[in-house]
């Protein structure tokens, strides 16, 4: 019955849709390329304001949300054991253009979540995201910046992309918290996998369609894009339901996974 409803879901949420109109090139004050967004059809408008409705009526991925709110915590054996798959906050000072501040800025944020978990000292990553925030200058992000997790709260963070111009790089943002919590889902299943059950698993395999069919929509429209949809393109073979296949495919789909992350962090 799951199967069904995540089906049904998919289905309703994806739908085919050819996209048209001319690439337009501006430099911003930091000159780099900008996105027109005017320029998208109405018709693809339409259509990414249902995907990212969508997208914000599902939950958190559990490894953030019960890290957050209390429900995961690890014993003091196992905060002994430190991360070391996690990003250094000096990725930050790498990141030279626009979208890649938006992706490295999620992506840290993520990883101070867990760096908490395991009682590290986390103010090298606030300097970072502070400093990241300060130059992305983007208001729709302070809700970001007030929970860490760029699918919480997605569609008020959408709405306000929409109203700056900017969904290109809310997108972006989606992209990289998506594949980020999915690599530290593969570092230590052993600890994360335990907290997704199978409505969990569901959730995680839409907001993969969801994010594929908003990004393919825009490529045509901003060409930094087309990196962010190859790097997630291998994701779309990760079709699981339930814990049980999720185990069996992130098997298959680790090396993918890992190479979406460093394609999407520089």
């Amino acid at each position: 019955m799951k199967k069904v409803k995540f089906l049904m879901m998919a289905v309703c949420a994806i739908v085919l849709a050819s996209c048209g109109g001319k690439k337009q090139q501006a430099d911003d004050e930091q000159e780099l390329k900008s996105f027109e967004q005017e320029q998208i059809e109405e018709s693809i408008k339409v259509q990414l304001d249902s995907i990212a409705s969508v997208l914000g009526g599902l939950k958190a991925l559990p490894i953030l949300q019960q890290t957050k709110n209390g429900e995961l915590q690890l014993t003091d054996e196992e905060k002994k054991v430190k991360p070391d798959y996690l990003l250094s906050p000096e990725i930050a000072k790498e990141a030279i253009t626009l979208s890649e501040k938006y992706r490295v800025l999620v992506a840290l944020s993520i990883d101070q979540t867990i760096a908490e978990l395991y009682d590290m000292d986390t103010k090298a990553y606030n300097e970072a995201t502070a400093q990241l925030l300060s130059d992305v200058n983007d208001p729709g992000f302070r809700i970001f910046a007030e929970n860490g997790d760029v699918v919480v709260e997605s569609h008020e963070i959408y709405e306000a992309e929409v109203q700056s111009g900017r969904i290109n790089y809310f997108w972006q943002a989606v992209a990289a918290s998506l594949v980020e919590q999915m690599y530290i889902l593969c570092q230590n299943q052993e600890k994360f996998l335990p907290v997704f059950d199978d409505d969990a698993v569901a959730n995680l395999t839409l907001r993969i369609a969801l994010l594929q069919d908003a990004i393919n929509r825009l490529v045509e429209y901003d060409p930094e894009l087309v990196e962010v949809s190859e790097a997630i393109k291998p994701l779309e073979n990760l079709n699981a339901t339930t814990v049980d296949e999720l185990k069996s495919e992130l098997g298959e789909l680790t090396n993918d996974i890992t190479a979406a992350r460093n394609q999407l962090i520089p």
